[in-house]
């Protein structure tokens, strides 16, 4: 019994090393090719490991397009767009939990509904109202569509529904309103789905690419997603420059994803408990 569980740890890491290391190859063909000079980019054989590093493709991408500026434009769209589906999802979330009203179940089930509704559907809609609004050109117009979703509100009511009632009555009797409630009480204990929320929303934020094509014109306005379409066009063969402004624009979401994996993976986890 003892040799068959050693054996099968054995092929359950070996496979687990297998299906990272086939994960990570692209990201580490990426690396490597930022690092590289022109005429080893296609060299043959392969050169897994570039020799000698070339760090002025880094520079190179940020002075053929405003890198720098397009990074601010995303971390300042994505950062509006979580902080915003955080708090929106909270009280809505709460709302459906706690609190009693007429067709409460219908209304949750019409929000629940709209995750079945393909974005591509409310695009031109979207883009309508945002004109007539004379955001075009704006960080609003980049991110007041997304202040809600059915997703965060449906995640956040998973995690109310496991928090005891006894805990809200005895704050209903000890004269505890119900934003203080939430902030003070059923916020601090669903930190796991919070957490989970935000890293889901500023990532998925950070990778938009249709939706800032169609509402910005001015350069200074566009997205890392966009830079990277521009660059290509710009440097056409040089993919070293090219990777380099890939690397520079993937590394935040690795970096973020890395900082609250533990949290992110609780979340998903214990959202799944209750329905």
């Amino acid at each position: 019994m003892t040799y068959r569980k050693t054996l099968r740890k054995i092929c359950t890491h070996a496979l687990m090393i297998a299906v990272s290391a086939v994960i990570l190859l692209p990201l580490y063909v990426a690396i490597s090719t930022s690092l590289k000079q022109p005429s080893d980019v296609f060299a043959y054989p392969h050169k897994w490991i570039p020799k000698p590093v070339c760090w002025q493709n880094y520079s190179d991408a940020f002075r053929f397009v405003p890198l720098g500026r397009f990074l601010l434009n995303s971390v300042v769209q994505s950062t509006m767009v979580t902080v915003a589906v955080m708090l929106t999802s909270a009280l809505a979330a709460y709302a459906f939990t706690y609190i009693d009203f007429v067709g409460k179940n219908v209304i949750f089930l019409l929000v629940l509904a709209t995750m079945m509704v393909s974005g591509e559907v409310t695009i031109i809609p979207n883009f309508l109202t945002i004109q007539r609004l004379h955001w075009v050109d704006t960080y609003w117009g980049l991110t007041v569509p997304f202040f809600a979703g059915a997703f965060g509100i449906f995640l956040l009511r998973q995690f109310f529904l496991q928090i005891p009632r006894e805990l809200y009555d005895a704050a209903v009797v000890d004269g505890c309103g119900r934003l203080r409630y939430l902030f003070a009480i059923v916020l601090p204990l669903s930190r796991a789905a919070l957490g989970t929320l935000g890293v889901y929303t500023y990532l998925s934020t950070w990778n938009q690419y249709f939706w800032p094509l169609i509402i910005t014109n001015r350069t200074q306005m566009r997205t890392v997603q966009i830079g990277i379409s521009m660059l290509r066009d710009a440097e056409g063969d040089a993919w070293n420059t090219i990777m380099a402004g890939v690397v520079v624009v993937t590394m935040p979401a690795i970096i973020l994803f890395l900082i609250f994996q533990k949290q992110l993976i609780r979340g998903i986890v214990g959202g799944a408990v209750k329905g």
